[in-house]
């Protein structure tokens, strides 16, 4: 094993992994059609939700995928680094990193920059989140509403 190699953590290296998986199978589904492109990221998704070795983890998952695909049906389903993710002309516009992919105490939502979320010269760009209540899915889902916006 290379050197550098142990600066990684094991998660690290598995999320670096699945990124190199997911840029294979970004080309090799280029040329299929919006829909069948949809159908392999839902699936994609699906399947790392599934993997999810915390319960609760699986269950914000799958809370926050319906939320998403509630507020913002047109993102793409996706991963993000072995993540779920959620995605706008090809690029990651918010994910769900499980608490337990890096062994911590609460999973994060959070958006990339290509989220229009900017108000003024600061903003949040990832919420804890240690359950969807009703409060924090009506946040989540104004902060989508503008992300895509």
């Amino acid at each position: 094993m290379a050197e550098d190699t142990k600066n990684f953590t094991a998660e690290e290296r598995e999320a670096m992994q699945a990124a190199a998986k997911e840029a294979k199978a970004k080309r090799s589904r280029a040329k299929k059609s919006p829909e069948e492109q949809r159908a392999a990221g839902e699936a994609d998704l699906k399947e790392a939700i599934a993997k999810l070795p915390d319960a609760n983890d699986r269950k914000l998952a799958t809370s926050l995928h319906e939320l998403v695909m509630e507020v913002a049906p047109d993102l793409m389903p996706r991963t993000y680094y072995g993540m779920p993710g959620w995605g706008k002309d090809g690029k990651v516009l918010c994910f769900f990193q499980p608490a337990s992919k890096f062994k911590v105490r609460y999973g994060t939502f959070g958006f990339e920059p290509i989220a229009n979320l900017d108000d003024g010269t600061m903003w949040p760009t990832s919420y804890a989140l240690l359950e969807l209540t009703p409060a924090n899915r009506k946040l989540l889902a104004e902060r989508i509403r503008l992300a895509v916006s």
